[in-house]
């Protein structure tokens, strides 16, 4: 059992030695606050849809947000103090694990601070330092009813204040902002009446409760308040203005580099919460006088559930380690940033999917916790920009990637405690065309001996020669629909590369390995097919898709081995009623 269990958080046994003390301490506090509420609270708290206010009361206590959120310039000498993704990664887990609501609160606190900790202005950083100290949370007041996060089209106008030099007065509504309901301090964007253009853009901070603040309604119903506020003539003094001109168009994307990262260890953590229930579930379901798991398709599924989340935290921590070492000349976060959030999600759906399809009804009972799985593991691929929009973006990175790699020292593990200062920081959101890569060769090298790696590295030299040969013409280029194909296949190879390369540094056995690419081998000859049946795919590309259809390598006993720190999951994990 310790097998099986150790590559997935468990509360009973969770002891995080490799962070620092006060980290490791106010992880297990975490988990042991939630142990403490019980299953029945915590899902009778997200069904009445009732606001955090206890957990909020208890992250202020042990300044969890605090401690985990403010930047080693701002923390005032405090040595616990600083962002670190690495353990914030690891707390995204947490709260996962224990339900969407929770992370939710804390993931735009996240986006909220973002600008201001990208910001020169000294008084803001030292009033949100203060804010977070004192246990507020924050909010991103970005995205428009009208224009969604198209932050070109922004209609909160800020008007120049006749009476204060550098002052504006706002007026505008956000819609789909989180926390708007309770933040001590909300990041808003808008533009100026005054300038035409990029150079109009402002960000500012705005209070919650000021009087010119008008909270209209949460639009969603659920314990997360997604708020919708509405600004009328509201003062934002000079002391409030975090950005303006180009600074602040790039602060909004900037800022979303960093919070979307959150999503792939919030999707890790619903998984495997659900996985204990429906594996111990399944065991114990007695079907036609048989135990369910004694179903080939069942054992299948779960396997492949298992192994495809094995994969989601060995991409998930390998990219820390990218993420953590970014610079100036190193910015290959930019592909592996929204691969955590377009490929890690959407594994999670397919592993909350697997699942399903075994424990069937059970999985809509109401004192169940995957219940609630279902239905939150689909807001992780939707929110911080769609897959679609995601996709686009890592096609950016496609023939630098594939086929022009460069010399970078090598990239090691980083759970050290020290303070990401480059993530405020990042410059200008452009030039990701100038953005270079090692050889994604090395790490497929390295495991050359086992099959489906060898088998799925022939997939992906397949893509490389389909970009030299085949790649979409400049019509073919405005065809989305085509393009989002070829990016499911390039991500693939990614994925595929980030795991082999964790795989490698934690000594992971190359049997689940094998299994896990077996996975990855039917993924990419179904997204193969998929790219066959396109409309604007032409003879050859629809000759290729085909030819890059590949068989995994199949051996039953290795499976059967896999099946069974699979089945060794059930009982291992249930939470305290």
């Amino acid at each position: 059992m310790a097998e099986s269990t150790s590559l997935l958080f468990n509360p009973r046994t969770y002891n995080p030695a490799h962070f620092d003390p006060e980290t490791r301490r106010l992880l297990r506090a975490t988990v042991d606050w939630f142990e403490a509420r019980g299953k029945r609270r915590l899902i009778q708290d997200y069904r009445s849809r009732v606001w955090l206010a206890d957990f909020l009361e208890f992250a202020a206590k042990e300044e969890l947000f605090a401690t985990f959120l403010t930047p080693a310039s701002a923390a005032a000498g405090d040595g616990d103090r600083r962002w670190d993704t690495a353990r914030i990664a690891a707390l995204n887990e947490i709260f996962g694990f224990y339900g969407l609501d929770y992370w939710y609160a804390w993931q735009v606190t996240v986006l909220g601070l973002g600008p201001v900790w990208q910001s020169d202005n000294a008084d803001a950083r030292e009033r949100a330092a203060g804010l977070l100290a004192q246990g507020e949370v924050f909010a991103f007041g970005l995205s428009e009813r009208t224009h969604g996060a198209d932050i070109y089209s922004t209609d909160m106008l800020l008007e120049p204040d006749a009476d204060v030099p550098g002052g504006f007065r706002a007026t505008g509504s956000k819609y789909y902002i989180g926390n708007g309901n309770a933040a001590g301090l909300v990041s808003v964007f808008g533009r100026r009446t005054d300038v035409e253009g990029p150079d109009g853009y402002v960000f500012f901070a705005a209070d919650s409760r000021h009087p010119a603040y008008h909270l209209r309604k949460n639009v969603v119903d659920s314990s997360k308040f997604v708020s919708e506020f509405h600004l009328e003539d509201y003062p934002v003094a000079p002391a409030d203005v975090l950005h303006t001109g180009r600074a602040a168009f790039d602060a909004a994307l900037n800022t979303v580099n960093v919070g979307k990262f959150n999503l792939c260890t919030a999707s890790i953590g619903i998984c495997e919460h659900a996985m204990y229930e429906a594996v111990t579930h399944a065991t114990n379901r007695i079907l036609y006088g048989r135990p369910v798991t004694a179903f080939p398709h069942v054992r299948r599924e779960l396997t492949d559930a298992y192994v495809r989340l094995v994969g989601m935290k060995l991409f998930s921590d390998r990219a820390v380690d990218y993420f953590r070492s970014a610079g100036p000349d190193d910015r290959r976060y930019l592909l592996f940033n929204p691969m955590t959030k377009m490929k890690v999600t959407t594994e999670g759906e397919k592993v909350i999917d697997l699942m399903w399809d075994v424990i069937a009804a059970k999985g809509f009972e109401k004192d169940t916790y995957f219940a609630q799985a279902a239905v939150e593991i689909r807001g992780l691929p939707k929110l911080e920009g769609t897959v679609h929009v995601n996709l686009a973006l890592i096609l950016k990175f496609l023939r630098n990637h594939l086929l022009d790699p460069v010399d970078h020292p090598p990239v090691p593990t980083r759970l050290d405690a020290a303070d990401d200062a480059f993530l405020f920081r990042q410059g200008p959101a452009r030039g990701l065309g100038s953005v270079r890569f090692h050889d994604w060769r090395t790490a497929f090298d390295a495991y050359a001996e086992v099959p489906n790696v060898a088998r799925f590295r022939e997939q992906a030299d397949a893509l490389c020669a389909f970009v030299e040969t085949s790649a979409p013409d400049e019509e073919q280029s405005r065809d989305l629909d085509l393009l989002l194909a070829v990016g499911q296949l390039f991500a693939l190879v990614v994925h595929g590369q980030l795991i082999l390369e964790q795989a490698r540094l934690t000594g992971l056995d190359e049997e689940l390995l094998d299994e896990l690419f077996a996975v990855l081998v039917r993924d990419f000859s179904a997204h193969a097919v998929e790219l066959h049946g396109k409309d604007s795919a032409t003879e050859a590309q629809q000759e290729w898709a085909l030819g890059a259809v590949r068989r995994p390598v199949v051996d039953t006993a290795r499976s059967t081995r896999i099946w069974e720190r699979v089945e060794a999951l059930a009982g291992a994990y249930e939470m305290a009623p």
